[in-house]
């Protein structure tokens, strides 16, 4: 059996920065030794994906940036367009092989850290204060660990009860055109001039790299993802009605679907008050906006500061309570149709000053701030979906 004060299950954003931040030797109360357990190359490695976040000044990943920008502009659906400057903040954008390229670097022959490829399966706690990993190796053998604390990355099989769930799914295509058609400058944060769904809603997302280079995204929220046809049809349109890009060269894809739910995460894994969920799981992602990386990063924080500090590293909640409360009115809002959903978003960028929308979608905003920016969205019927918000039924609903 492998022992370790730390066992980090998967290799993607949250443990590749959780592990990242963990101090390799502190004092003689704080973590010694961190094993980072990822599964053999295979299907249950993440594909490809870009990361994308917003912050001031320089930061921890930035040499693996692929480009940052302090412009941001969002398109209405009759063609008006709201260009803010954010500065000094920057919106960065990371792809995962540079990310994991990054960390791995940093984290090569760090005193106290192993890395092991197996696939894990029961987590259990043990009655003398410490938990069993259950794992096995790609050849099939048995792998067995044990920690004192436990931080699980792995996806949920299924989502917490909530009363809503949206999907947030999307297709992009890393592009280059023969003629200069993108501002380099300035990322199409949502672009409302696509083909809007029945139900939900729909918009374009443009990160450029160049003159003749961009990651070109169609995103929904709505309740089921497309199919592969379907997302490069409204690619192709988005592309070639509203980008006008001409002769267009798809470089790479990428694919994927983000829950948006209310549900509320348990941080800790079942009975055991030594195993924790971290990511996705353990409730990282915004349910409004689907951003997930700067929260990833300020628990990651967090847990690294209790362990150097010889504190149980209990991670933080990654949301604050009111900040959830709002996300909750807002996906029932859009859910029953009750906003609408373009005009609503489009509004907040026209009428809310940058840094103060920013600070509210990050959550750091204080509640003056939060109810300036509640009396730019539809009053009433937000206001009604409030009222009834308590009374509505907690449901599972499948992840996708």
């Amino acid at each position: 059996m492998l022992d370790a004060d730390i066992v980090v299950v998967g290799a993607g954003a949250a443990g590749l920065s959780l592990a990242h931040r963990l101090p390799a030797r502190a004092s003689p109360r704080a973590v010694s030794s961190v094993v980072l357990v990822d599964p053999p190359p295979g299907p249950l490695r993440p594909p490809r994906r870009t990361w994308c976040f917003w912050e001031a000044g320089p930061g921890r990943f930035d040499p693996a940036a692929t480009a940052s920008w302090e412009w941001l502009r969002v398109h209405g659906r009759d063609g008006r367009a709201v260009r803010r400057h954010i500065a000094p903040t920057r919106y960065k954008m990371i792809r995962s092989d540079d990310f994991e390229a990054l960390v791995e670097r940093d984290l090569k022959d760090r005193p106290g850290l192993r890395r092991v490829e197996a696939v894990v399966g029961a987590v259990t706690g043990l009655p003398d204060a410490t938990v069993r990993v259950a794992a096995t190796d790609a050849a099939g053998a048995p792998v067995d660990l044990r920690a004192r604390w436990v931080f699980d990355s792995r996806p949920p099989d299924r989502l917490p009860a909530a009363r809503t769930r949206l999907l947030q799914h999307f297709r992009g295509w890393f592009v280059r055109t023969e003629r200069p058609v993108f501002e380099p400058d300035t990322v199409d944060l949502m672009d409302f001039r696509t083909a809007q769904p029945a139900r939900g809603l729909s918009f374009g997302y443009v990160l450029p790299t160049g003159r003749h280079t961009a990651l070109v995204e169609y995103t929904e929220f709505g309740p089921e993802p497309l199919t592969t046809e379907a997302y490069d049809r409204a690619l192709a349109d988005y592309a070639g009605r509203v980008l006008r890009t001409g002769a267009t060269e798809v470089l790479s894809a990428e694919q994927g679907v983000i829950p948006m739910t209310d549900a509320v995460f348990d941080r800790r894994a079942g009975s055991c008050d030594r195993v924790f969920r971290i990511g996705v799981a353990g409730g990282a992602t915004r349910a409004s906006t689907g951003y997930t990386f700067a929260a990833v990063q300020r628990q990651s924080e967090a847990v690294a500061r209790a362990v150097r500090a010889g504190r149980p590293p209990v991670p933080p909640a990654p949301h604050p309570a009111r900040a959830r409360l709002m996300d909750a009115v807002l996906l029932r809002a859009l859910d029953t149709g009750r906003v609408d959903g373009p005009d609503l978003f489009f509004r907040l960028f026209d009428r809310v000053p940058a840094d103060r929308l920013l600070r509210f979608l990050d959550g750091r905003s204080r509640l003056y701030e939060d109810l300036a920016v509640g009396l730019r969205v539809p009053v009433r019927p937000m206001l009604r979906t409030a009222a009834e918000l308590p009374w509505v039924r907690r449901r599972h609903l499948p992840v996708h």
